[in-house]
């Protein structure tokens, strides 16, 4: 049973998505497990043969129990094909189209700037029906529907038992993490208009929110200040070798998740939009990786749509820093002896004093202002 989070001590196996003899590959889904947070799809860290399921569906066991066994297969594990390669498409969606046949090539995006999604391999899947002639007259009007059960969305999670784990992770972290907190207010003028000028170039449906350059701009700071993206576990700080971005995610229900955007650094602007795009959805439906949940390195939290002016969070552990960003205000600055009204942006950091310090930190924090006053290289 996988670690999906410093506040989950124990998960409920659903389903398993492959039986003894069948081969897997890393980054296969073969199993579902029930967690506070919802359902998280486990995907499988090496590739192999799966030799034995060890727990039965149904049964709850503790973090670190062994679900299944595999042995080592003399199969060499695939790599995708080149046309895939090229196409624009979420880690979900090419996993997805992996697992049933289909030629991303030869599938129509509707994500931003025609990225493919999980929706669209969905659809490309399911044969499309041929069209009904219409009736000569109108259908006599039917009753409503009987209702029927709770849809996906809203099974699976424990809103209360979510409370209660997110409030002993919290606790955890103001009992054994000596935060410091620093802030700075960044002019967002040149980003926000270069953002303008790029979606008015296109439709609607493929337009980037400006959420994207933020994450961009905090994953290229971390790379360049890495005492900010890491880990501190055994005494001691671990930097990680990749900025893999935990983005916080509200439920309806209530309560929240923080699944990783991985290599957000590396990514385009486009595909952190659409990667964020799949999870907001995936998330809300209950549906989790568990990749995405043991992988964050850094998280990042944006209360600018509720009306939060800064936000100051508290740092998920064993990670060692949390950012926040606030809502883009129109505020009086003054640039080159000039005063005038800007789009300001308040940006914070709660960081580790064990991992780095004020001057550390601001570094970090000039870095991603920085980032954000040359959008067209983000």
């Amino acid at each position: 049973m996988p670690s999906l989070g410093a506040d989950m001590d124990a998960g409920t196996l659903v389903e398993w998505h492959v039986k003894p003899g069948d081969t897997v590959n890393r980054g296969d889904v073969v199993a579902v497990v029930e967690t506070d947070k919802g359902l998280v799809e486990v995907e499988i860290w090496e590739g192999g043969v799966v030799d034995a399921l060890v727990v039965k569906p149904g049964t709850k066991v503790p973090v670190g129990t062994v679900l299944a066994t595999t042995r080592a297969s003399a199969v060499p594990q695939p790599t995708a094909p080149p046309p895939e390669a090229r196409v624009q498409a979420s880690p979900a969606a090419r996993q997805l189209a992996r697992e049933r046949g289909v030629d991303l090539a030869g599938v129509r995006g509707t994500g931003p700037l025609g990225a493919i999604t999980r929706d669209d391999v969905e659809k490309a899947v399911r044969p499309v029906p041929p069209a009904a002639p219409a009736p000569a007259l109108a259908p006599a009007p039917r009753p409503p529907p009987a209702p029927g059960p709770p849809p996906a969305a809203a099974q699976g999670i424990d809103a209360a038992g979510m409370r209660r784990a997110i409030a002993a992770a919290m606790a955890r972290s103001k009992r054994e993490i000596p935060h410091y907190y620093l802030s700075l207010d960044v002019d967002v003028g040149p980003a926000s208009a270069w953002l303008e000028a790029e979606n008015a170039r296109r439709p609607v449906t493929e337009r980037v929110l400006f959420a994207a350059l933020l994450l961009k701009a905090t994953a290229l700071a971390a790379r360049e200040v890495p005492e900010m993206n890491g880990f501190f576990a055994e005494g001691a700080f671990r930097p990680a070798a990749e900025v893999h971005l935990g983005v916080a995610i509200s439920l309806r229900q209530g309560g929240l998740v923080a699944p990783a955007i991985h290599g957000t650094d590396r990514k385009s602007l486009v595909e952190i939009q659409a990667d964020l795009q799949d999870l907001v959805a995936r998330v809300r439906a209950g549906r989790l990786r568990s990749s995405e949940m043991t992988d964050p390195t850094l998280t990042v939290t944006n209360l600018g749509d509720q009306g939060v002016a800064s936000v100051f969070g508290v740092i998920y552990p064993p990670q060692v820093a949390l950012v926040g960003f606030g809502r883009v205000l129109e505020r009086p600055w003054a640039s080159a002896g000039m005063l005038g009204v800007r789009p300001v942006v308040t940006a914070t950091l709660s960081a580790d004093h064990r991992a780095s310090d004020g001057h550390r930190g601001g570094l970090f924090l000039a870095a991603l202002a920085r980032r954000l006053q040359k959008p067209e290289e983000l």
